[in-house]
């Protein structure tokens, strides 16, 4: 790449840098006008993040410009072109020290080495106004070296400032120290701040963005979790209502009674679904299972023994209960399924075991990100657990779920409402 198609390059940057900076400054001005009463909760975006804002500090060598147009600077080519040569050097330094890794790299601290050197032999040579390139400097300076080395330099270059200073004006020597060193040490600081704060703006923006992404999967996963058993429950009890109606009427009210209370509690479950704050009993899953093992024609055994659960435990355990016995209604064409619970004051087990065929799904929504089989997988192991499914060596299908029994039983209450971020 030619130094032209670079310079454009670089141009097109600055240029849609600006064209950013212009439209955050139109939305904030916008949302003051809508929101007048709270002007204080609105961020301003603050200058543009790129090295215009420290080229109006070259008005510095406006006094230096002067003397060569005056003639009072000897040799006035050799002061015209250092002057050149030190703004072209300036406004580069400038440009590249907003780039964290432009600003690192050996060109840019071999400019700010010439800048030295340049700045050195102009103010020994000429005094006077073209003493005050040792602020420029100090500027610049302050504006490429960030970290432990900075005070340093700017303690050293002040000093070499004012020693410089000195051979011509003794008086000044201390000010234009001073001002070497201010210009180093508050550019640094207001730079650095200024970075970390649009760091922190685009980590907050990278956040909320994150936030809004698993509240999209935690829904999603809790809806397909949610209907996809009721779904299952309403379509066996239905058909079983079908079956009954012709030669037993209040078994099949009996049914179609069931079905109007798995819709209505289906409700509630997917408000408090999209609430984020469902927490399901493992008692109450427990017997919808029975309910809706009863339906399909699947004998239910369901052993139950330990110590009390913390609800959080419950509310995992009873996913587990809901995704097993959905697939087994669905797909296992099993006659028996049993379910055991068994807690100790480490561990509690849950195992749901059928005698059908040993395939859970013939399109197993454990291939769903986020949902099925994988999704509890994903949410025991976020409360330190797991969860193994697969064939039996008797038969069938066997989904086994362990979670540990914490202190105070308490559990990671991310892993009841969210997917662990993998």
């Amino acid at each position: 790449m030619t130094w032209r198609q670079r310079l454009l390059v670089q141009l097109e940057v600055w240029q849609s840098t600006r064209a950013l900076w212009k439209e955050g400054m139109k939305e904030y001005k916008e949302a003051q006008k809508a929101s007048p009463g709270t002007r204080r909760e609105l961020e301003h975006p603050g200058p543009p993040a790129n090295g215009f804002s420290l080229v109006p500090w070259l008005l510095m060598g406006l006094g230096a410009l002067s003397n060569l147009f005056q003639g009072k600077t000897p040799n006035p080519w050799i002061g015209g072109l250092g002057l050149l040569a030190f703004n072209s050097l300036y406004i580069y330094v400038a440009f590249r020290s907003f780039d964290k890794q432009k600003r690192r790299e050996t060109s840019t601290r071999v400019a700010l080495l010439v800048m030295f050197l340049l700045t050195t032999g102009l103010a020994a040579g000429y005094g006077g106004n073209w003493l005050l390139f040792f602020p420029l400097l100090g500027l610049a300076t302050g504006a490429t070296l960030r970290g432990p080395w900075l005070g340093r330099a700017g303690l050293l270059l002040a000093a070499f400032a004012g020693v410089v200073s000195a051979f011509h004006d003794a008086s000044n020597a201390t000010t234009i120290a001073y001002g070497t060193f201010l210009s180093t040490m508050v550019t640094a600081a207001i730079l650095s701040l200024s970075e970390a704060v649009r760091e922190l703006r685009a980590a907050r923006e990278e956040l909320a963005r994150r936030a809004v992404e698993q509240e999209r999967l935690r829904f999603s996963r809790d809806l397909h979790d949610l209907l996809g058993h009721t779904m299952s429950v309403i379509v066996v009890k239905s058909e079983a209502a079908r079956r009954l109606a012709p030669r037993d009427l209040d078994a099949a009210l009996a049914q179609i009674t069931d079905i109007e209370s798995v819709g209505r509690q289906a409700l509630t479950e997917i408000r408090e679904a999209v609430t984020g704050y469902r927490e399901g009993s493992l008692g109450t899953e427990l017997d919808r299972a029975r309910s809706a093992l009863d339906a399909a024609g699947v004998e239910p055994v369901v052993k139950r023994s330990g110590v009390p659960l913390a609800p959080q435990t419950e509310a995992l355990l009873g996913w587990v209960v809901r995704e097993a016995v959905t697939n087994v209604v669905r797909h296992a064409g099993a006659t028996r399924c049993e379910i055991t619970v068994h807690g100790t004051a480490e561990q509690v087990r849950l195992t749901v075991a059928d005698n059908g065929t040993g395939e859970p799904s013939p399109q197993s929504p454990s291939d769903v990100g986020g949902t099925g089989l994988k999704g509890l997988t994903e949410r025991l192991a976020a409360a330190g657990g797991s969860l193994r499914a697969g064939r039996s060596p008797r038969g069938g299908f066997t989904v086994t779920a362990e979670l540990p029994v914490e202190p105070g039983g308490v559990l990671d209450p991310v892993a009841l409402t969210a997917p662990r971020a993998s």
